[in-house]
């Protein structure tokens, strides 16, 4: 198929190979240059403008950072689309935002899916990612047997709504954004009692951290925070859209969005997330 990619963070970087390697005729494009490089060296065709992109493709994938890059890309940036092409939004948004695409797709005579993607760097890689696809169904079929080149077969989740597969990423992070601030807690509370980080973590290996642990406890360790799984920023911005899209308050994600501002503002927005165990190392 011609599928165009809209999206090259980390992520997207990932996501897009397994769509060249399946042998689909992929054209992307990024705001910076190098990322669309580096995946025009895989076998994508770069395009100059997100319009260029879109132009004559059946199926547009797009990867950005939040829901006010997908409205300045896609939703106002007047792309040409073709009749009927089939969107499928993996970017992480808020329920209400899903809604608003799906609205405005519509009306634009495009097929809207929302298919976020669980998980990090490595099963990316690997192919391995959960994935959730909401959406009208026949949209979302198609959509499926797109996105099941990233997907864990046994991890692959229809949603019967668009907004439905937005809530579910966002429960997802807020899970592992509390777990995180376990781990935290968990350090200096061992610290505190004269455990060192290696008996913290080797307890932790125990309990129901056990995988954040094994994931996180070499970058800890080792105090590698620049070796990038899922960076601040993104976890930021998550937390912010948990928060806002939340009618109770959400205190335990409130104490962690607040961790990852303060890292924000001092320059590590760009680091993993452990990096909020940084002072507790």
């Amino acid at each position: 198929m011609r599928i165009s990619f809209i999206g090259l963070g980390r992520m997207g970087r990932e996501l897009v190979v397994h769509l060249i390697d399946a042998g689909h005729e992929v054209t992307v494009w990024n705001r910076s240059a190098p990322a669309a490089e580096e995946v025009g060296e895989r076998g994508a065709t770069v395009a100059q403008t997100a319009a260029d992109a879109v132009a004559g493709a059946e199926v547009v994938v797009s990867a950005l950072f939040g829901p006010d890059a997908v409205r300045e890309v896609i939703v106002d940036g007047g792309l040409p689309f073709v009749p009927s092409a089939l969107w499928i939004d993996v970017t992480t948004v808020a329920p209400a935002d899903a809604a608003a695409f799906a609205d405005w797709a519509s009306k634009a005579g495009v097929r809207y899916v929302h298919s976020p993607v669980i998980g990090s760097l490595a099963p990316a890689r690997a192919g391995r990612l959960a994935v959730l696809v909401g959406g009208d169904p026949d949209a979302a079929t198609e959509a499926a047997g797109i996105v099941s080149v990233w997907a864990d077969p046994d991890k692959l989740r229809m949603i019967d709504s668009a907004a439905k597969a937005a809530t579910g990423k966002l429960i997802a992070n807020l899970a592992l954004a509390v777990s995180m601030e376990g781990l935290v807690e968990a350090l200096r509370l061992g610290h505190s009692n004269h455990l060192n980080t290696d008996e913290v973590l080797s307890t932790l290996a125990l309990s129901t951290l056990a995988p954040l642990a094994a994931g996180k406890g070499d970058t800890i360790r080792q105090r590698a925070f620049d070796d990038t799984q899922f960076s601040v920023d993104l976890l930021l911005k998550d937390t912010r859209l948990m928060i806002a899209s939340s009618r109770s308050p959400l205190p335990a994600v409130s104490v962690v969005h607040e961790a990852l501002e303060d890292a924000s503002r001092d320059g590590r927005g760009e680091m993993d997330i452990a990096v909020i165990a940084e002072r507790d190392a």
